[in-house]
């Protein structure tokens, strides 16, 4: 969104918030990016059947107040946004499938009909992963698929920086490290019997806790949960660490992902060590850039491996820079414009489109 801000004003519809105070719209431009990020808050106690109703109205008010044309692009990246959206006639309609959401744990029950009625409406659609590309490609005849790229610039940081912040100064080496949510995709038993076989071992855990209860959580004097970071933040905890860690469960709710962490992780200069997590096996794990393990055994020792690797980083660093070269957000976002423009101009010339593909 940052990059399409260079172009385009940028709108980011959040969930919305319940306060004591009647509906509002909170708009605020994100000085960093030029995004502005627009946060609907509703009163406390609505009902769930006027929710979609009034987020309708706040909507209409920020296309009025903010004079946003009739040129204006939709960009999906949930199906329940459509719920208060669909009267809406754009230039064209994107949807960002970056995950199977229906999956997630707490997922609506209308979600799974809302994603039908939402591949009829859109133009174009990009998954966030080869797999879930495979997964959704019978659904649209207009589909791409753009796995997860980095800013290497900026993780690229984290292999010059030698001061640690506060909270993880006082952790001792060997740091094995995760940034990311901690939620129901977390392997949370593969961590706490990691963290019982390697004792003298600390792992941190850098994010925040979402959907699971945080008693549930491994608990042990070499386990360290720091808490969320913002995304300046996030190289110099990575250039402490001696490991990065994918630990991942393997259910429903990771069958699609394509962890962007994995590219910033490398682009950091951190060895990787993941669960089988398909997108990640193809193409970092056959690449030989991300070692692959699953029981706690393996996956220590797999670590080990990589902290004993030494004299073969310099190799394995000029093998990650020569990948990561062709995985810029910069040339992922050029590619979807040109998909973008694309249906724009289809979308013209035949006065709408709305189809169903089997």
């Amino acid at each position: 969104m940052s990059r399409f801000a260079r172009e385009r004003r940028v709108f980011f519809f959040e969930e919305p918030l319940f306060k004591d105070s009647e509906p509002y719209l909170a708009v605020e431009v994100c000085a960093e990016t030029g995004v502005n990020v627009v946060v609907p808050c509703l009163k406390s106690g609505t009902p769930p059947e006027q929710v979609e109703a009034q987020l309708k109205v706040l909507l209409d008010r920020l296309i009025a107040e903010h004079n946003i044309s009739s040129q204006h692009l939709l960009w999906y990246y949930t199906p329940m946004a459509l719920g208060f959206s669909s009267h809406l006639q754009p230039a064209a309609l994107i949807y960002d499938c970056m995950d199977e959401l229906s999956a997630f744990q707490g997922a609506p029950s209308e979600l799974r009909q809302k994603e039908k009625d939402l591949f009829r409406r859109v133009d174009v659609v990009f998954t966030g992963g080869h797999t879930l590309y495979e997964a959704k490609k019978r659904q649209h005849a207009n589909i791409y698929a753009f796995p997860s790229s980095v800013d290497v610039k900026h993780f690229r940081k984290a292999r010059s920086i030698s001061v640690d912040p506060p909270d993880q100064a006082s952790i001792p080496h060997s740091r094995l490290g995760y940034i990311g949510v901690i939620d129901e995709r977390m392997d949370i038993e593969l961590l706490r019997e990691a963290a019982r076989l390697r004792p003298h071992w600390h792992f941190v855990m850098v994010g925040p806790i979402a959907k699971i209860d945080p008693d549930s959580l491994p608990k042990a004097d070499n386990i360290h949960y720091l808490g969320g970071k913002t995304y300046a933040e996030l190289p110099s905890y990575l250039a402490g660490w001696d490991v990065a860690l994918l630990p991942f469960a393997r259910n429903a709710s990771t069958r699609f992902i394509s962890p962007t962490k994995t590219p910033e992780y490398l682009s950091a200069g951190r060895p990787v060590v993941s669960t089988s997590i398909r997108d990640v096996i193809q193409p970092y794990g056959e690449a030989g850039l991300v070692e692959i393990a699953d029981s706690p055994d393996a996956f220590v020792q797999a670590a080990e491996k990589l902290m004993q690797r030494g004299a073969s980083t310099n190799e394995w660093l000029a093998h990650v820079d020569e990948y990561l070269e062709t995985m810029s957000w910069d040339r992922t976002w050029e590619a979807m414009k040109v998909r973008i423009n694309t249906a724009i101009a289809r979308r013209s010339s035949v006065g709408g489109i709305e189809q169903s593909y089997a």
